[in-house]
């Protein structure tokens, strides 16, 4: 299928070796503001993916985002903030790079174009047809998300896609595709700037509305929340205070006894 690769075509500035400091980061920041917009053109599909999304998690389901490159370090930095910020099993949403972990920090000759090496990574985690894969990908060409997907579908597994081009080989095959079409980058093809400030932010609203959706929020406050730190623990207090209007101290020995925000304020009411 022949399509146009916007994220591979030449930027609308020339000469950036010899733009002043200033002049560049103006234009950076010009074509960043473009992200949200396009983002907001595909919200009916992120809103399609999440809603499967919650039903299948909602069925024991778990939620795995599969990658090469900076697309690849993105799901997995998505991935890794879901315990932390609500609570959440470490197996509940997953994140997988081409590559492998050594191709977070470092780049994996050719990983990428291994169209049956993906499908290998979910075995491992004996994936069914109750999870949920999306790919992510900004080209919407790059084989290894493609292959992980095409083998998804062919064991009824619901998938999703992330890309940054229109009418992509990537989102002919995801169920429920995504694509936020940001045009060329300001280094020409250099996707880890707007596309992957696309996918980000594509990757907070599909993990935090799954949240909660599945009622990891109270209010607006993330009563789940692993206590890993003391900022964390003095908001986890703070949290308490607001809710049932007790003094710091008091919101704190609650918080020891329970070790959860939720669970504190929870024992509190059922005094």
């Amino acid at each position: 299928m022949s399509f146009t690769k916007t994220t591979e075509q030449s930027s609308k500035y020339n000469h950036l070796e010899i733009m002043p400091v200033a002049e560049l980061l103006h234009n950076i920041n010009n074509e960043d503001k473009a992200v949200p917009l396009a983002i907001e053109k595909a919200l009916p599909q992120i809103e399609k993916l999440v809603d499967k999304t919650v039903l299948k998690l909602k069925e024991g389901g778990r939620l795995f985002y599969i990658g090469a490159g900076t697309s690849g370090r993105l799901g997995i930095v998505d991935a890794s903030e879901c315990p932390p910020t609500f609570g959440v099993p470490f197996d509940l949403v997953i994140g997988i790079i081409a590559g492998g972990d050594t191709a977070i920090r470092r780049a994996v000759e050719f990983a990428e174009d291994d169209k049956e090496q993906a499908w290998k990574d979910l075995s491992a985690y004996h994936i069914n047809s109750n999870d949920v894969v999306v790919g992510i990908a900004a080209s919407g060409t790059t084989p290894y998300v493609i292959g992980g997907l095409e083998k998804c579908n062919e064991n009824n597994i619901a998938t999703g896609c992330i890309t940054c081009n229109s009418g992509s080989p990537l989102s002919a095959v995801a169920q429920f595709p995504i694509e936020v079409v940001v045009g060329p980058e300001f280094v020409t093809g250099s996707s880890r700037m707007k596309a992957g400030t696309a996918q980000k932010l594509v990757l907070n609203m599909i993990s935090t509305a799954t949240m909660i959706q599945l009622g990891h929020v109270k209010g607006n406050k993330m009563v789940d929340m692993q206590l890993s730190n003391e900022k964390l623990v003095d908001r986890g207090v703070k949290m308490i205070m607001d809710e049932i209007k007790v003094s710091y101290e008091e919101a704190s020995a609650l918080l020891d006894a329970h070790k959860n925000v939720r669970k504190a304020i929870e024992a509190y009411g059922n005094k």
